[in-house]
């Protein structure tokens, strides 16, 4: 195995170690998913259990930049590379 193999390798055994130590613990707001919702303008007001206020501009430029890059990620590897 090359040098990347074993560098993507460690990288997805980090990625497993963190996001298993934030699943198994009871503080919120550390798992990948917690941070996603964050970032993208999803995370809860406190009014009540998930109640969202309109999202802005930036929110939703945000949003679609996350879902352009991962329905190109998806196409891409499909697709070979091609796109």
């Amino acid at each position: 195995m090359s040098a990347w193999t074993w560098a993507w390798l460690a990288w997805g055994a980090i990625f497993c170690a963190i996001e298993g130590m934030a699943l198994f613990n009871s503080r919120s707001g550390d798992t990948l998913s917690e941070h996603a919702w964050a970032w993208l303008g999803y995370a809860a007001t406190g009014q009540g259990p998930q109640e969202l206020r309109r999202p802005s501009g930036w929110t939703r430029l945000r949003r679609f930049l996350l879902l352009a890059g991962l329905a190109w990620l998806v196409v891409h590897l499909l697709t070979g590379g091609v796109f």
